[in-house]
């Protein structure tokens, strides 16, 4: 705008399973951040799903949901489903990727109660599992949480899509079994967290 400031747009993000290093590095560095709470699901993505590094390599961790197919479902409407033992699933591949990283009993006693007890919806979760890291890793940010579908504009940063282009790069860090595979980048945060403990949010933030 001429004879002013150009106005920064908002970070729209979709609520995220753990999230990956991107979204995290982002919803740091954001001066203004909104969570979406009302857009549709969409199946297969960061919402209800995320990578870890394994022994055998990327492992994707995925939260069963109920009537998730339905077209045009708010993902506050999304519920969990619990009549397989995903948590169970889940905790046995975190403990058998990263007990021997570094901050791995740092991190245990913080993310622990998220695979015993049970949450209805997805967003609850997430967002839950999301407040615990930012309290771990003593991150001021508080994101906005949206009450209705929010409507983008031509400056905001659009994370929700599926598929979207990025010029994101992942700051290399050391990984599990990196003695015998290569560097993988943007993996769960999970992964950067095991690896550079409670100085994770000054990483990811340097990385932008």
């Amino acid at each position: 705008m001429a004879g002013g400031i150009a106005r920064m747009g908002r970070l729209i993000l979709p609520v995220a399973y753990w999230g990956d290093a991107e979204y995290f590095a982002r919803l740091l560095t954001a001066e203004e951040c909104i969570i979406d709470r009302h857009e549709h699901y969409i199946k297969r993505s960061i919402r209800n799903r995320t990578d870890i590094m394994t022994a055998g390599g990327v492992m994707s961790l995925s939260v069963p949901l109920v009537h998730a197919n339905r077209p045009q479902t708010p993902v506050c409407d999304v519920r969990i489903d619990y009549s397989t033992r995903w948590q169970h699933r889940h905790w046995t591949a975190i403990l058998s990727a990263y007990r021997s990283s570094p901050y791995f009993d740092l991190v245990a006693e913080r993310i622990e109660p998220f695979y015993r007890r049970e949450w209805k919806f997805l967003v609850d979760y997430d967002l839950e599992l999301q407040l615990s890291l930012f309290e771990m890793l003593g991150v001021q940010t508080c994101p906005q949480l949206s009450e209705q579908y929010v409507i983008a504009s031509a400056d905001d940063i659009d994370l929700r899509p599926k598929r979207r282009p990025t010029e994101y790069i992942t700051p290399e860090y050391f990984q599990p079994f990196s003695d015998r595979m290569p560097f993988v980048p943007n993996l769960s945060v999970l992964d950067v967290i095991m690896s550079e403990g409670l100085g994770t949010a000054d990483f990811l933030r340097a990385s932008l």
